[in-house]
């Protein structure tokens, strides 16, 4: 596989953009090599600069659950488009939306459209600080929830410890206002609240982690942090930027069956345009501007274009038997992963939860970040190298997600497997 065009934009990119790249993960840095530029997809595939084909398992980390320039989404964005690209006004189309989001997650009694998953995880903060009337937060070590500031933080002395920056330019006492807990690990998190005793508004999690790869809520981990929101006066808000309408209809909390006081959406809810939402409790979402005092705002909030695009592609998940056939593609990527590692003799974990799965490179199970922060990254990066040579294109670190969508078929999966066991084998 040749990449001379992509060597060359690259070389273009670094010079005027930092690292030749606008989102870090792009640039390969985690694997190494230079990052193939794409210029189209279609379906299940994608093509680089140079003329290779891919079959892709990023999907846009995820949104294109329908995949790529599906018929009914191209069509909605350019009729959409020939009306006006924005207005800075509302739109009927902005109504019909959210009350679908509505109709699919009942928690979501008030919703407010953004322009992306981080603009939605720092407004739903901002609006359950404004309701309790308290500063700190709980998040979870690993976890990842935009870029805003309150976000970038670890673990500094101890679980129950203010958090730290991991970022420049995350002022500390920003920062000591996030407090980290362990994912999967009930007692960290009330040791976070026994030692901020009516300080923390709220408790922001993935109920299905992704962020530092696909792993699953262990039994009760939700409905114990649901417990301790309600004992403790604050509110649960699920990051469900991935896994809404994607794990299923109604999202993460409906396929764990805990109900979250907010909730949090990425560019699924646009076809993988530029869109988000918060929304949750009426009496929470009461609080925003202009019906309380909490301020949030965009002028491309709700663009006629995203929406127009959001609409068709919601249409497509409300069809009967979509979540089926989801769940049936996604077991088979996981068998053939799990065949690849057993012909290999490679030790692999595989954790799935409907469409989207990682693949770990360690021996032991994972369960949290620490587990996942165990598990060999140099093998993954040779491993994904191998699959990108064999025209399957993953993601580009150990830590993210696979994602499989409903433009991929059998055969496509099939294809993947045995370039995963070649891969493999070469390692």
């Amino acid at each position: 596989m040749r990449l001379d065009k992509s060597e060359r934009l690259f070389s273009r990119a670094r010079r005027i953009i930092p690292g030749g790249v606008n989102s870090p993960v792009r640039s390969f840095g985690a694997v190494g090599g230079t990052p193939p530029f794409i210029v189209r997809g279609g379906g299940s595939r994608i093509w680089d600069a140079d003329g290779n084909e891919y079959v892709d398992f990023v999907g846009s980390w995820g949104p294109l659950i329908l995949g790529h320039a599906h018929p009914a989404v191209v069509e909605a964005a350019q009729k959409a488009a020939a009306d006006g690209a924005s207005f800075g006004a509302p739109t009927e189309r902005e109504l019909e939306i959210a009350e679908m989001i509505a109709r699919a997650m009942p928690a979501m009694e008030m919703l407010r459209l953004v322009n992306s998953g981080t603009e939605a995880a720092m407004s739903a903060v901002r609006a359950a600080r404004a309701y309790t009337g308290r500063s700190k937060i709980v998040k979870f070590n690993g976890a990842y929830h935009g870029h805003a500031d309150g976000f970038l933080v670890k673990a500094g002395s101890g679980a129950a410890a203010h958090g730290v920056p991991t970022s420049a330019g995350v002022p500390l006492g920003y920062a000591a206002e996030t407090l980290i807990a362990e994912y999967n690990d009930p007692p960290s998190v009330e040791a976070a609240f026994d030692a901020n005793v009516n300080q923390v508004a709220a408790v922001i999690v993935e109920p299905i982690a992704g962020n530092m790869g696909v792993v699953p809520p262990a039994d009760g981990f939700l409905e114990g942090l649901r417990t301790l929101c309600d004992d403790n006066g604050a509110l649960l808000i699920f990051d469900e930027v991935i896994t809404g309408f994607r794990v299923a209809r109604g999202g993460a909390q409906e396929r764990c069956g805990v109900t979250p006081d907010l909730t949090c959406l990425g560019k699924i809810i646009g076809g993988g345009l530029p869109v988000g939402a918060y929304g949750g409790r009426a009496d929470i979402m009461r609080m925003m501007s202009p019906l309380g005092p909490a301020y949030q705002a965009g002028t491309l909030s709700g663009n006629p274009i995203a929406v127009a695009a959001g609409i068709a592609c919601l249409r497509e998940l409300e069809k009967p038997g979509v979540y089926e056939t989801l769940e049936a593609l996604g077991a088979q990527a996981e068998v053939g992963l799990r065949a690849a590692a057993g012909a290999s003799d490679v030790p692999l974990a595989v954790n799935r939860v409907g469409s989207m799965l990682t693949a770990f490179f360690t021996s032991a199970p994972v369960a949290s970040w620490d587990g996942a922060a165990g598990s060999d990254a140099e093998r993954y990066a040779a491993f994904f190298h191998g699959l990108l040579e064999r025209g399957v294109y993953a993601a580009p670190s150990q830590f993210e997600a696979a994602f499989v969508s409903l433009a991929h078929t059998p055969n496509d999966l099939a294809f993947a497997g045995e370039q995963a066991r070649l891969a493999m084998e070469a390692l």
